[in-house]
């Protein structure tokens, strides 16, 4: 009975979790390497055609279509022998090269490629991770080509942060209106969106999972990738792209579809 009382416990206070003062950007690019690098070093690569983006991005693709993926992890988007990969977590893109991926180690804020050279560039789940988003959406839209697509997801409503924000390294959610001006200052203009994200809508469910990860993470792994995440694969559901934003109010992470202007 004790050690459920205290694990109990421990939910509580994440519940109660205060909203941390912004962390250096050295220190958040550290906090998120290592928990990127221990997650991805236990995990499985998940091919893009499992993820309710693919006719998105089947959609998007013809012909010589070049294409960017940043910070895909072993979750990418995009598929794997047609897209360069950037990453900051080696063991993500060792496991990516191993199965034929090109890839380069790099940040989001400072892309190492040539101003419009891709046609599609994908960064979902990365800006809110980085203390300069305003420079990571400006090399976003320097290394797409005038008229190519660009494709963003990020976590809404400040008001809601949690213990997972913190967790997984995120610095900050997103006002809808804010998010769309910063898109707007980096020449990006939305066309279509849908409420995106593949966390349980259980609070309880996602505050036990921390408390594994931080307590049992080879264990938690282990379930992680034989058991929740091809659950969470099936349940997904397909993705509602409206024109424009959507009615953000109910919706806890966006994915935007934006046309990188002339």
């Amino acid at each position: 009975m004790r050690r459920w009382s205290e694990r109990f416990g421990y939910i509580r206070r994440l519940r109660d979790f205060p909203i941390e003062t912004a962390r250096s950007s050295a220190a958040l690019l550290e906090a998120n390497r290592r928990f990127y690098d221990s997650l991805w070093s236990g995990a499985r690569l998940v091919m893009p055609d499992r993820f309710n983006t693919w006719p998105l991005v089947q959609s998007l693709f013809t012909g010589g279509t070049r294409a960017l993926e940043v910070g895909p992890g072993l979750r990418p988007r995009l598929p794997l022998e047609t897209t360069r990969f950037v990453d900051i977590s080696v063991p993500a893109l060792a496991k990516l090269h191993e199965r034929g991926a090109e890839v380069v180690l790099g940040r989001i804020t400072s892309l190492p490629f040539a101003a419009s050279k891709f046609d599609l560039t994908c960064a979902l789940d990365v800006v809110e991770h980085v203390d300069d988003d305003d420079r990571a959406l400006a090399e976003l839209s320097r290394v797409t080509h005038p008229g190519g697509i660009v494709l963003v997801s990020t976590p809404l409503h400040p008001s809601r942060w949690t213990a997972f924000d913190e967790f997984v390294g995120h610095q900050r959610r997103y006002e809808p209106s804010a998010l769309l001006a910063k898109l707007a200052r980096s020449e990006l203009m939305v066309e279509r969106s849908a409420v995106f994200g593949m966390a349980p809508r259980s609070t309880h469910l996602t505050e036990l999972g921390l408390w594994w990860l931080t307590h049992h993470r080879e264990r938690a792994l282990w379930w992680y990738n034989r058991l929740f995440m091809p659950i969470a694969l099936r349940l997904q559901l397909e993705l509602q792209l409206c024109p424009g934003m959507i009615a953000a109010d109910t919706a806890d992470e966006v994915l935007l579809v934006c046309r990188r202007g002339p």
